[in-house]
């Protein structure tokens, strides 16, 4: 492994921004887990943009 698969962020986008799947089975615990965890993940990102801010700008 090199050091550039470490901070790849491929499958980061990817989970955001893939075309559905046929073979894929979709029910609605499924939908809701994945929706679930993407507000997470866009939560933490908000709170570290507002970690950075209070450190570097007040």
């Amino acid at each position: 492994m090199n050091i550039q698969n470490y901070f790849s962020s491929n499958e980061f986008f990817g989970y955001f921004f893939r075309k559905e799947d046929a073979q894929r089975p979709t029910n609605f615990s499924l939908k809701s887990m994945h929706f679930i965890n993407k507000l997470s993940i866009l939560m933490f990102l908000v709170g570290v943009l507002v970690l950075l801010y209070r450190l570097f700008i007040r």
